[in-house]
């Protein structure tokens, strides 16, 4: 198959970004930007002989560099919060700025990995296109030069991100994919319709400011439990603590899953359009994130979104783990690669 290559826009210091789209014989398409390693959109044959792009994104360069909510977004170095923005290594202590109250969260909402130039290489034999981006020792506040690769590959019934990273330093690496999924379309509105299921007996509980506890409390009895499938909005507005600490679903799941194994770790499900997502990870959490932050902004299309027309699943190592030694931990030695798989799947 062919990847088209064409011109996404100049950057605001004028660098040229290009959008990339693969396409597969089963109908599925792709476009993906160097500017962030960002997921522009996913086109999902339907039920009814259509196609529908199901995730949430935008149509200019412009907006990608606001992209306050990170829509698509590749995120890193460290993906979601870190409590009190700082972290000891080795008896050195690191600080990163506090952009959640006194947390960190994504890294840098201003010069996070969502909003840096990569380099593209399309491989046409594999359907995929390569972005690759040399992070600098000291940059957002972590040690050590770290390369990183994130590819996005086509599938025939999917789209599959690979990441791959090294660091001169011992450091932390923690990467993700920001993808807001409305699978009744980008533009299809409210997500609370939409059936999951995890396969996950456990979450971390969180405290105010959504930082882990440190303890991995059961799904068991509460409004957590996504072991059966049952609709979103069911209990996303129960008056239970940890939901309303966060307004909703913005939590990391303990997956019940091999870690280092490419499982599937999650299944969601739109009657609308008939089309069922499955999710495959190497990774030991996901955050599931009920978009219940968004606010109404204009997208593709002249679509409008809104609060709770997407959810997001980010495959990740827990929250604040770099914090707390009775997680897995997501530090790397020099020289010793994090490589880890992520895979949406369509049926």
């Amino acid at each position: 198959m062919s990847i088209e290559k064409k011109v996404f826009g100049v950057t605001k210091d004028g660098k040229e970004a290009s959008l990339y789209t693969l396409r597969s014989e089963s109908g599925m398409e792709a476009a993906v930007t160097n500017f962030g390693a960002v997921l522009v959109s996913l086109l999902v044959p339907d039920h009814k002989g259509g196609r529908l792009d199901v995730v949430l994104g935008y149509d200019t360069l412009r907006e990608y560099e606001e992209n306050g909510a990170f829509l698509g977004s590749t995120v890193g170095r460290h993906a979601n919060r870190i409590g009190g923005a700082k972290f000891t290594l080795d008896g050195a202590e690191y600080h990163l700025v506090a952009n959640d109250n006194e947390n960190n969260l994504h890294t840098d909402k201003n010069h996070g990995f969502h909003k840096v130039m990569w380099k593209g290489e399309p491989d046409e034999a594999a359907n995929a296109v390569k972005f690759t981006y040399l992070s600098p020792d000291g940059e957002n506040g972590f040690p050590g030069n770290l390369t990183m690769t994130v590819t996005y590959t086509l599938l025939a019934d999917g789209i599959q991100i690979s990441y791959d990273g090294v660091s001169d330093k011992k450091t932390v690496i923690n990467v993700t994919n920001h993808t807001y999924f409305n699978l009744g379309g980008h533009d299809a509105g409210s997500i609370e319709d939409e059936r999951l299921t995890l396969r996950a007996s456990g979450f971390t509980e969180i405290y105010p400011g959504a930082i882990p506890t440190g303890r991995i409390l059961p799904v068991e009895g509460t409004p957590m439990d996504f072991r059966k499938p049952r609709r979103i909005g069911d209990d996303v507005d129960a008056d239970w603590e940890q939901l309303n600490l966060v307004g909703g679903y913005d939590h990391n799941w303990a997956l019940d899953t091999e870690f280092g194994k490419v499982e599937k770790f999650a299944e969601l499900t739109d009657d609308r359009s008939g089309i069922t997502m499955d999710a495959y990870t190497d990774l030991p959490g996901v955050q599931v994130y009920t978009a219940n932050g968004l606010t109404d902004r204009k997208g593709k299309s002249g679509a409008h979104y809104a609060r709770r027309e997407a959810v997001c699943l980010e495959t990740q190592y827990f929250p604040n783990s770099v914090n707390i030694p009775g997680f897995r931990q997501p530090i790397f030695d020099a020289g010793t690669h994090c490589r880890t798989t992520t895979v949406y799947r369509f049926r």
